[in-house]
């Protein structure tokens, strides 16, 4: 086994993809979960 520096570079825009799809998701479930409580809580 040994440590290839060009597979890590060439590797980084798959960890890019994955951060920013983490991030959408974490974005996506706080909207809904915003619009969720909008909807059912009442006002006093």
């Amino acid at each position: 086994m040994n440590f290839n520096p060009s597979a890590f570079v060439d590797n980084l825009s798959y960890l890019l993809v994955g951060m920013v799809s983490i991030f959408i998701v974490i974005g996506v479930i706080s909207l809904v979960t915003y619009i969720i409580n909008k909807i059912f809580t009442k006002n006093k």
